[in-house]
C-alpha cells in the first residue's frame, strides 16, 4: 500500500569527441537511442549579467554511462554551460543542476531559473500570449558558477541504451546510482575534481539531492560537496502523504493554505489587511501549539475545544466552519484546491496557488487539473524544444521528454515505512564539516510546503550541530518560485551569496 501511495503522490507532481553534426543526426536516425560515441554540440556565447558581459560555453550531448564491465548502459543528456577565460578551474565551481517528479526533465530549472536564457512570462509568473519567446537570463547564476543541466534516464533526451530495460533506471536507489555516476564522469571527462561542487536539485531532485550526498561522499567516489541547494523541497514524505493515521501533513499544509486564502483575498479582514508574513506567524503558531494538539486527541477531544478548533481553522484556511467540521477538522490539499473558491468557479494551482483554473463540473471533489502546472507546460515545452536545435544548434529527432515515462518509480527499499533521505543528509554533513545547505521555499506551494520543510530540518538537526551551515529563504511565490521576476531576482541573490560563502570558508 505505501509503494502504492508513493507512486501517486509525485504523478500530479508534477517537481566525448565532437565529430560533426550532421554525422550525430544521421546516427541517431538510424540507430535510435543505441549511440556510443555521442557528439557534442559546443558553442560560445555572451550575456550581460548585472550589467556586465559574460562569456560563456555551452556544450550540449550525451553522457554514455557504462556498466563495471565496460558494458553501454545509458546515454544521459545534459547542457553545460562553462564561464569562458578561466585559468584555474579549482576557483571556480560547478553546479549539477536537475528537476524532479519522478521524472521530470531539467527544463525548468534550465529556462526559468538557470541558464542564460529564461522564458519570457509576466512579471508575476504568468503565461503571455503565443507565440512564447525566450529572453537573456539577467538572473542567472553563471557569474558565480558553472551549471550542467541534467536529464536523468528516461527525460528529455536521456535514454537507455538499446538492449537495456529503462526500468533498471526508474527508482530510488537507482536514479541515485546513474545520476551520481554521471556526474562522477563528467567531473572526470572535463577535469573538475579540484573544483568546488555544488547539487541544485527541486522537488523530487531534493531527494535525489540529499542520496547523492551520501552516495558520491561514500567510499566509492570520495567526493565531497562543498553545497546542496534544495528548490522545493521534499526529505521526509510523512510531511506530505494524506494517509489515514497520518496527521501530520494535515498541520505542516496549514501555512500554505492561510498563504493561499490570503492572496485570493478569502480571509477575515483583519487577517487581510495584515502583512503575509506576519498572519503566516499567527497560522504557524495555531499549527503547532493547538492544531497539533487537538488531532492527537482524536475522539477524546472536548466537544467545546473542537467547536473552537473548527473555527480557528476557518479562520485561517478561508472555508467555511462547516465544511472544516465536515472534514473532521483533516483538510487535504486536494480538496481545499477545489473549495477555496468553489462559489467563483474556480479552483488554485497546486505548484503554485496564485493561479486559478476552471473544471467542467464546479461540484466536484477535487481539482480535475493543476491549472499552475498548465500555465507554465505549454511555454516551456516549445521553448526549450526551439532552444536546444535553433540556439544550442543540437539536432535530435527523438521526442524531448519534458516529463518522461519512469511509472512504476522502484521504492522497494523503503516499502511499508515512510521515505526520509534527510538521514543520509545529516550523515553526510556530520562526516563532511564543510558541506552547507540552502533551501528555497515558495508560500504558494502546495506541493512541497514551506513549513512542512521546516519540520523536516528541525528534526533533522536535533542537536543543532549544523547551526550556521543550514540556511533557508523564502518567495512569495510556488514551487518554481523563480517564474516570478521579484522571487527570480531574490532567488539569485541568495544562491549567489550561498555559493560564495560555502567555498570561502
Amino acid at each position: 500500500m505505501i509503494k502504492k501511495i508513493l507512486f501517486t503522490v509525485f504523478a500530479v507532481l508534477i517537481i566525448f569527441q565532437i565529430p560533426n553534426l550532421t554525422a550525430q543526426a544521421t546516427a541517431q536516425k538510424k540507430t535510435g537511442t543505441k549511440i556510443l560515441n555521442p557528439s557534442l554540440s559546443v558553442i560560445h556565447h555572451t550575456i550581460q549579467i548585472d550589467g556586465k558581459p559574460l562569456k560563456y560555453t555551452a556544450t550540449t550531448g550525451y553522457m554514455l554511462l557504462k556498466d563495471e564491465k565496460e558494458k553501454p548502459k545509458a546515454n544521459v543528456f545534459f547542457v553545460a554551460y562553462t564561464k569562458d577565460g578561466v585559468k584555474d578551474k579549482s576557483l571556480r565551481p560547478v553546479t549539477f543542476a536537475f528537476n524532479g517528479g519522478p521524472g521530470s526533465s531539467s527544463v525548468w530549472l534550465h529556462l526559468g531559473a538557470l541558464g542564460p536564457r529564461k522564458v519570457l512570462l509576466s512579471d508575476k509568473g504568468f503565461p503571455l500570449a503565443k507565440p512564447f519567446r525566450l529572453v537573456d537570463n539577467e538572473y542567472s547564476i553563471l557569474d558565480v558558477t558553472d551549471v550542467v543541466m541534467v536529464d536523468p534516464v528516461s527525460t528529455g533526451y536521456s535514454r537507455a541504451v538499446k538492449g537495456v530495460n529503462p526500468k533498471e533506471f526508474h527508482g530510488l536507489n537507482e536514479d541515485i546510482e546513474s545520476t551520481g555516476e554521471f556526474i562522477r564522469l563528467y567531473i572526470a571527462k572535463f577535469e573538475r575534481w579540484a573544483s568546488p561542487k555544488f547539487l541544485l536539485g527541486e522537488s523530487y531532485a531534493t531527494t535525489r539531492s540529499a542520496g547523492l550526498s551520501g552516495f558520491l561522499q561514500g567510499h566509492r567516489h570520495g567526493m565531497y560537496l562543498n553545497g546542496i541547494i534544495l528548490v522545493s523541497s521534499v526529505l521526509n514524505w510523512q510531511t506530505l502523504l494524506f494517509n489515514r493515521g497520518n496527521d501530520l501533513p494535515y498541520i505542516v499544509f496549514l501555512p500554505t493554505y492561510t498563504a493561499t486564502a490570503w492572496y485570493h483575498k478569502k480571509l477575515s479582514q483583519d487577517l487581510q489587511k495584515r502583512d503575509l508574513r506576519d498572519v503566516l506567524a499567527e497560522a504557524e503558531k495555531f499549527a503547532i501549539e493547538e492544531y497539533s494538539l487537538a488531532l492527537i486527541k482524536g475522539n477524546t477531544l472536548p466537544e467545546d475545544e473542537k467547536k473552537g478548533i473548527i473555527q480557528k481553522l476557518a479562520r485561517y484556511t478561508g472555508l467555511s466552519p462547516k465544511y472544516v467540521e465536515q472534514t473532521n477538522m483533516r483538510i487535504t490539499l486536494y480538496r481545499f484546491a477545489k473549495e477555496l473558491l468553489r462559489d467563483e468557479g474556480y479552483t488554485v494551482g497546486r505548484l503554485d496557488s496564485r493561479f486559478k483554473g476552471k473544471d467542467a463540473d464546479s461540484a466536484g471533489e477535487g481539482y480535475e487539473f493543476d491549472p499552475s502546472y498548465a500555465a507554465i507546460y505549454g511555454p516551456f515545452a516549445a521553448t526549450l524544444n526551439h532552444y536546444l536545435r535553433s540556439e544550442l544548434k543540437y539536432k535530435n529527432d527523438i521526442p524531448y521528454a519534458i516529463s518522461g515515462n519512469v511509472r512504476p518509480w522502484n521504492f522497494r527499499d523503503v516499502e511499508n515505512r515512510y521515505l526520509n533521505v534527510a538521514e543520509t543528509l545529516r550523515q553526510a554533513m556530520s562526516q563532511n564539516q564543510f558541506l552547507k545547505v540552502f533551501v528555497a521555499n515558495g508560500y504558494y506551494d502546495g506541493a512541497t510546503p514551506y513549513f512542512a520543510t521546516e519540520y523536516t530540518f528541525s528534526h533533522l538537526d536535533l542537536n543543532n550541530e549544523f547551526k550556521g551551515r543550514i540556511k533557508m529563504g523564502y518567495y512569495e511565490a510556488g514551487h518554481m518560485m523563480y517564474i516570478r521576476k521579484a522571487s527570480h531576482a531574490k532567488f539569485k541573490k541568495d544562491i549567489a551569496e550561498f555559493i560564495l560563502s560555502a567555498i570561502g570558508d
